[in-house]
């Protein structure tokens, strides 16, 4: 019987790292590897926006192939393999989802998550000495503000309506043109902070997401400098030969 795709990638990797195979995969170590992995995460999550399914399949292609290569670093060093990973994955997909395998059932997906975390929190191997503990230390900042906001309201810390949220909003920018007056670096980069906490945690009332939010703005900001700089560009001019009325004048022209 001919071998699956699944071992046959296991195996492509085994022989990379083997003493004739490639020198650049045999140095790599897992700390090495850890900025390919976002990058290919980061790579997936760009061609679900595009919608492209041909290329999803292949960059997810490349993201499980970073899986089996710390797998296989890992198994080197005698400390698990690809089938550990898939045996400790199965088991816990079937120990967090009691509402399915189980006897107790899920109202909606918010009752399904509390079933999700519940199971989470009493895990042997599971330390949190915090309520607000367990969220990755690398996620980027938008994305950790999302998960501690979102954490705090399940556990009863929250505003009551939206009302609330747009109040702070106004307190933390009257801060803001505070601390301008003083000068004080530091102080204004606290202020923008909790500006920009405050401002997730108002995109989570609307059931919005930030990081898509911001991501979908700086989209719509890229694609109107660059009809400026190609309207600029049929006149023979380019944007730093332009004074800052006119640039306002065409950035309104292309909104």
């Amino acid at each position: 019987m001919s071998q699956k795709p699944f071992e046959k990638l296991v195996k492509l990797m085994a022989r990379l790292r083997a003493k004739n195979g490639c020198p650049w995969d045999k140095v790599q170590t897992h700390p090495s590897l850890k900025k390919y992995l976002i990058e290919e995460a980061y790579e997936v999550c760009e061609t679900i926006d595009s919608k492209n399914s041909e290329k999803l399949k292949d960059e997810l292609g490349d993201l499980l192939f970073q899986a089996i290569f710390h797998a296989q670093i890992a198994k080197e060093r005698g400390a698990f393999d690809i089938n550990g990973v898939l045996r400790a994955s199965l088991r816990k997909m079937l120990r967090r989802h009691p509402h399915v395998f189980g006897k107790h059932k899920a109202k909606g997906p918010e009752d399904a998550y509390r079933h999700w975390e519940k199971r989470k929190s009493l895990e042997k191997d599971y330390e949190r000495k915090t309520l607000l503990g367990g969220i990755p230390r690398h996620l980027p900042a938008l994305l950790k503000a999302q998960k501690v906001s979102k954490r705090a309201s399940r556990l009863g810390f929250d505003w009551p309506d939206i009302n609330g949220v747009v109040k702070k909003i106004e307190e933390e920018l009257r801060e803001i043109k505070k601390v301008l007056n003083y000068k004080n670096k530091k102080r204004c980069a606290e202020e923008t902070g909790d500006m920009l906490f405050a401002l997730v945690n108002l995109a989570r009332f609307m059931n919005i997401d930030a990081e898509e939010a911001l991501n979908n703005a700086t989209k719509k900001f890229t694609g109107r400098f660059k009809k400026m700089e190609e309207k600029l560009e049929k006149h023979g001019k380019k944007i730093t030969d332009c004074s800052l009325k006119e640039l306002d004048r065409l950035w309104d022209l292309h909104k």
